[in-house]
Formats: C-alpha cells, structure tokens, sequence
C-alpha cells in the first residue's frame, strides 16, 4: 500500500511505500504511531502558523492589525449585574436577608412551615 504525502505549497507529491504493518514488533509499531503522532501535530502548528500571518496580511491590508480585529467592543460586552436589594430579613438576626430570588433560605423555610407567611419577613 502507498502512503501520500503533499507539500505545504503543493507543488511535490511525494510518494513513499509503507512498511509491512503486520511484519513490525510492537515496540517498532509504538515508535512508528508516535511518529505519526508527532508529525501530525508538527502539520496542525504549521497550518496554524500560515493561517494566522494569511489572516494578519489580510487584516494589514485593510489598514487594521488582527489584534484590532479580535477585540471585544465594550458596548457589545456583558454588562455585569448589580446585586439586588433584599425584599426579607431574618427575624432574629437582621444581618442575614434575602432578595427573593433563587433557593428559598431555611429560615425562610422553617417560618413558612410554621404558619408565618412572607409579609412577615419584608423588610
């Protein structure tokens, strides 16, 4: 079986015959995998490598550097939520509150199980 390789610039095809797979011993087998290994992960940086000056030239060529391109517009970011005013605050102790979203608190819990209703927690 023959084994196709193409240059970066695709000019050569080069074509070189395989060993015998089934002839090798596991130790020439597990050198041979982690050379292919290598050499595809050699191949993923360079195409990643020409990928990105390609991008830069095109970017360059339009008056912007890719860095410009790639930023994030502050208008177009996240706007970060304010905390929310507590609407309930514990009977015994008035430093803990809650704003009356997301999980009920136990002491909220335990009032509601005991007849109280959530009047009697507003703030």
């Amino acid at each position: 079986m023959a084994l196709y390789r193409r240059c970066w610039d695709n000019k050569d095809i080069i074509m070189a015959k395989t060993p015998d797979l089934e002839k090798m011993t596991l130790t020439e087998l597990t050198k041979l995998s982690d050379n292919v290994d290598q050499a595809i992960a050699d191949a993923e940086k360079a195409r990643r490598t020409d990928a990105l000056k390609a991008a830069n030239e095109a970017a360059r060529n339009y008056g912007f550097s890719l860095s410009d391109l790639t930023k994030r517009s502050r208008s177009k970011s996240p706007k970060a939520k304010s905390a929310l005013p507590p609407k309930y605050r514990h009977p015994e102790n008035p430093a803990v509150t809650w704003t009356g979203r997301g999980r009920r608190p136990a002491w909220i819990a335990e009032g509601l199980a005991s007849g109280k209703g959530l009047k009697d927690f507003a703030l």
